[in-house]
C-alpha cells in the first residue's frame, strides 16, 4: 500500500497544496513551523479520522477560514481507494471513493498508516492510557469490529460508573448484574483481539529492536493483565471479577477491572524500560514497537501500511538511523525533517521542500 496523492486545502497552514508521493521514501523538509508535520498529520487523519496532535477538529482549520478539506488516494493490493474529509464548522463529512459514510468507523481500514514522532515516547514514559491508545489505534485500523466493540464498551462502562455513584446503593446492587453481563461481553472482544495482537507483535518487536541495536539489547513486550482464552472464557473471567469487586467499586464510584485498566510490560534486557531505560533506549523501544506494528499489518493483509516518521530520525544516532532506513526498505515512508543528513546518501527518495505551508521545491 502507498499513498500516491495528498491534497490539503485550508488545513493548518496550507491554503491549497498537492503532494504527489512516490511509493518509496518521501522526504518533507524545511525549517521549523513551515508545515512539515501538518502534511504527515493530514495523512494520519485520512487513515484514522483523528489527529495525533489536535484535540478538536476545528483546530486543523486554517486561521480565518470556516472549513478545511483533505483527500488522499492510495494504491492497495485490492485496488485504488480515495478518502476525503471535509471539516465543516460543526461536523466533518467523510467520503470513500466518492460515497459518503455515515459512521466514522467506515473510514478505518481503507488506508492504513503507522505514525511515529518524538512524542510517541509517551508509549514508554507515560501512563497506561498511552499504551492502550497504541493498541486501540492499530487494532481499529485492522478490524472495524474492534473499533465498534471499543465504542460499545466505553458507553456501557460510562453508564456503569454513573450507576455506581447513585446514592441508592440497594438499587445499585440490584441493577449492576444487568450492566455487568453487557460489559463483560463487550470487554471479551477487546481483550481477545489485544491478546492476539500482542502475540504477533512481541516477536516482531524483539527482532526489530535487536536489528536496530545491532544485537546489543533484547526487548520483551507482554500484557500486564491476566485474561486469556476465547471470548466466552474471557467474558466469564471478567464477569467474575466484576462480581467480586462490587463493594469496592461502589465505595470508589468507578469500575476497577476490565480492559480500560490494561497495560503493557516493556522490558530491555529484563529491566522495565520506563524505570531503568535511558531516553535513547526508551526511544528505540518505542520505535521498535512501531516497526513491529508494520509487520503485523503485513502479516494480516499481505501489504505494508504507510510509515510516517515525523522528525523521528533526527533523534537517533547515525548507526540507528541507517538501521531504521534499512529496515523500512520497500515500505512507503514519509519522513519529515529540518535538513537531509548523510543517512540518505545513496538512497532513492523524493524530496518536498516546504516553506510557509507551500511546496517550494
Amino acid at each position: 500500500m502507498y499513498i500516491s496523492q495528498l491534497k490539503l486545502k485550508n488545513f493548518r497552514n496550507y491554503s491549497d497544496e498537492t503532494f504527489e508521493f512516490s511509493d518509496g521514501i518521501n522526504v518533507i523538509c524545511g525549517r521549523n513551523a513551515q508545515g512539515k508535520t501538518n502534511a504527515a498529520e493530514g495523512v494520519f487523519y485520512l487513515c484514522t479520522g483523528y489527529s495525533p496532535r489536535a484535540t478538536r477538529d476545528k483546530q486543523v482549520v486554517k486561521y480565518g477560514e470556516s472549513n478545511a478539506y483533505i483527500s488522499g488516494t492510495a494504491v492497495t493490493r485490492y485496488g485504488d481507494v480515495k478518502a476525503e474529509i471535509d471539516f465543516l464548522p460543526d461536523k466533518k463529512d467523510i467520503k470513500i471513493n466518492g460515497v459518503p459514510v455515515l459512521r466514522m468507523g467506515e473510514l478505518l481500514g481503507n488506508i492504513n498508516s503507522v505514525f511515529f514522532n518524538p512524542g510517541e515516547l509517551k508509549l514508554i514514559q507515560e501512563t497506561p492510557d498511552d499504551r492502550r491508545r497504541f493498541l486501540d489505534i492499530s487494532l481499529s485500523q485492522m478490524d472495524r469490529k474492534y473499533f465498534y466493540s471499543l465504542q460499545k464498551y466505553k458507553k456501557i462502562l460510562s453508564q456503569r460508573n454513573s450507576l455506581l455513584k447513585d446514592e441508592d446503593k440497594e438499587l445499585v446492587r440490584d441493577t449492576l448484574p444487568i450492566w455487568d453481563a453487557q460489559l463483560a461481553k463487550a470487554a471479551a472482544v477487546i481483550v481477545k483481539d489485544r491478546n492476539e495482537f500482542l502475540r504477533l507483535l512481541a516477536p516482531y518487536a524483539k527482532e526489530a529492536h535487536a536489528f536496530i541495536t545491532g544485537g546489543a539489547e533484547e526487548l520483551e513486550v507482554s500484557a500486564a493483565y491476566r485474561y486469556e482464552g476465547d471470548e466466552k472464557m474471557i467474558a466469564g473471567q471478567i464477569l467474575s471479577d466484576l462480581k467480586e469487586t462490587i463493594e469496592k467499586n461502589i465505595a470508589l464510584g468507578y469500575t476497577t477491572v476490565g480492559p480500560h485498566r490494561d497495560d503493557l510490560k516493556i522490558k530491555i534486557n529484563g529491566e522495565d524500560v520506563k524505570i531503568f531505560g535511558s531516553q535513547g533506549q526508551q526511544r528505540t523501544a518505542a520505535l521498535s514497537l512501531k516497526l513491529a506494528e508494520l509487520e503485523v499489518f503485513n502479516f494480516k493483509f499481505a501489504e505494508y501500511p504507510v510509515l510516517l516518521l515525523d522528525d523521528a530520525l533526527s533523534e537517533l544516532d547515525a548507526f540507528r538511523r541507517e538501521k531504521v532506513l534499512e529496515r523500512t526498505d520497500g515500505i512507503q515512508t514519509i519522513i519529515t525533517c529540518t535538513e537531509i543528513d548523510g543517512s540518505m546518501a545513496g538512497r532513492n527518495y523524493k524530496k518536498f521542500e516546504i516553506s510557509g505551508g507551500s511546496i517550494v521545491g
